[in-house]
């Protein structure tokens, strides 16, 4: 039975914290593994998924700053890549991984200044029409959910999961909390620090023999 999402709040509704309707809010390195393996078996549009869902999870990045990377944020000369934060993050730079630059590669065109197109080849980004509100990206998180389908991980994939799996995975490998900070754009270092209380390591020094 699927879990109810909404619970009554003072006469009206509140939808659920993401984190009470799934056992966890990250993804394990084989599972990402799994996720790119499925995008190159069984996306329509393969070699743009792949390199999507391998930029997402190595940059930590929001569908909407997916869809906002643009072509002229890559610097091919210094295998760099500028990236753009919403909701108050801070933008950066971030070295380009040979895999990653060979993935992007693959589908360089030049037809629209974005990195991502849908199938139209038009721009995933949709503004926001009010002010105040947020600018949205369905498009990307649909073809992250249907990646996620036809990887069959016996979790439902949402591809805000890939931006906490690079925060799990950088905590995993002990690297400072600034450094993670930093690398995601957090303002607020206590949203960094969830990442590193999950990791294992930091308990290794417990002894329960002499």
């Amino acid at each position: 039975m699927a879990k109810q999402k909404r619970v009554p709040d003072g006469g009206r509704s509140r939808r659920l914290p993401n984190q009470k309707l799934r056992s966890r809010e990250y993804l394990q390195t084989s599972e990402v593994g799994a996720l790119l393996e499925a995008a190159k078996e069984h996306s329509r549009y393969r070699d743009r998924d792949y390199a999507l869902i391998l930029m997402m999870f190595r940059h930590g990045l929001r569908a909407v700053e997916a869809a906002m990377l643009e072509w002229k944020d890559i610097d091919l000369s210094r295998n760099s890549i500028y990236i753009r934060r919403v909701k108050g993050s801070q933008s950066g730079v971030h070295p380009l991984e040979p895999d990653e630059r060979a993935a992007l590669l693959k589908i360089q065109q030049s037809a629209v200044p974005q990195i991502f197109v849908n199938e139209r080849q038009r721009s995933f980004l949709i503004p926001a029409k009010v002010l105040g509100r947020a600018d949205q990206a369905t498009g990307i998180s649909r073809v992250v959910e249907r990646v996620g389908e036809a990887a069959a991980l016996g979790i439902k994939i949402h591809a805000h999961m890939l931006r906490h799996s690079c925060g799990y995975w950088l905590a995993n490998q002990g690297y400072d909390t600034r450094l993670i900070q930093d690398y995601l754009g957090h303002k607020n270092i206590q949203h960094t620090v969830r990442y590193t209380k999950l990791n294992p390591e930091r308990f290794r020094e417990i002894r329960w023999t002499s």
